[in-house]
């Protein structure tokens, strides 16, 4: 990978916060397209535009993220002075539609908390650990990578209140309701003492529960409560989390804010609902709606 597109990612660390897997997923992209034509600061435009056909075999949503990536650069590279152009406009940009999330019904939801319930009755750590898991992700709508990462100090004391650090080094503060502080409290008391680890949820070697084993154990759970393990994840939890409370008439500037999301088109697309409600919705809470129309 050539000085310049280090550079890049050590401001993209330094600057803009980004997270671990961001810039892993940008180091793959950029040293791809370094691969195929090289040092990225200096590439011709027409070389540039011969990337097309390096990624034509790929889905519209990988081009479109990996053009995404160089777009960034080149237009750092600029600020830089690396370059005197920016052959942006010669990528490629195929038009994408963001895949609605899956949808998890209430009665699903009850069967997966009446089965983690029932696996932590007798106080077994791993089942208890479980439980609090599950109810942060669906409770409070946090992301597999907050919550993985969260600090024991995180745990509530005198507010009910999560302070999470998202995508970007952003923080915000994420209601807890009163079944998951009762599950995280019981974790609390279970939870292995390890000194080396400053983790709510720690491993055994020292940092805290990886986002693989988490998303291993949701779907062990969704197999075990008779679920198909393929439509459920630490994900899908959290989307049904904003879906049953858009349901139950949240807004969706709050929704925005709870789940972390910086521009709303995001928080639109795990909050989709059925059209007939929405109809409802207007019809009972519209101002002119029970205003009988005139001849």
């Amino acid at each position: 990978m050539s000085a310049a597109t280090e550079a890049f990612l050590a401001m993209l660390a330094a600057e803009r916060g980004a997270a671990l897997n961001t810039l892993t997923a940008y180091r793959r992209d950029l040293d791809g397209a370094e691969e195929a034509i090289g040092d990225l600061a200096a590439a011709p435009r027409d070389a540039v535009a011969s990337l097309a056909g390096e990624w034509a075999s790929l889905a519209p949503a990988s081009v479109a993220r990996k053009a995404s990536a160089l777009r960034q650069f080149f237009g750092f590279a600029v600020d830089e002075g690396w370059r005197s152009d920016d052959p942006s406009g010669a990528l490629p940009a195929p038009r994408t539609r963001r895949p609605l999330p899956k949808v998890l019904g209430h009665d699903q939801i009850a069967a997966l908390f009446a089965r983690a319930e029932e696996e932590a009755a007798g106080d077994d750590p791993k089942a208890v650990r479980q439980l609090a898991l599950i109810e942060l992700l669906y409770g409070s709508g946090l992301r597999a990578t907050e919550l993985v990462a969260l600090p024991l100090s995180a745990v509530p004391r005198d507010a009910p209140f999560l302070t999470i650090t998202g995508k970007g080094g952003a923080t915000r503060l994420v209601p807890v309701g009163a079944r998951a502080l009762e599950a995280v409290a019981r974790w609390v008391v279970q939870r292995p003492v390890l000194p080396t680890s400053r983790y709510l949820f720690p491993s055994k070697a020292g940092a805290h529960l990886s986002r693989v084993r988490l998303f291993q154990l949701v779907k062990g759970l969704a197999g075990r409560t008779g679920l198909d393990p393929a439509m459920l994840s630490p994900h899908v939890l959290r989307h049904a989390f904003a879906t049953h409370l858009l349901e139950g008439g949240a807004d969706l500037r709050v929704l925005q804010t709870l789940l972390g999301h910086a521009d709303i088109s995001t928080t639109q697309i795990y909050t989709h609902v059925d059209a007939a409600r929405l109809v409802a919705l207007v019809n009972s809470r519209h101002p002119l709606a029970t205003k009988a129309t005139s001849d």
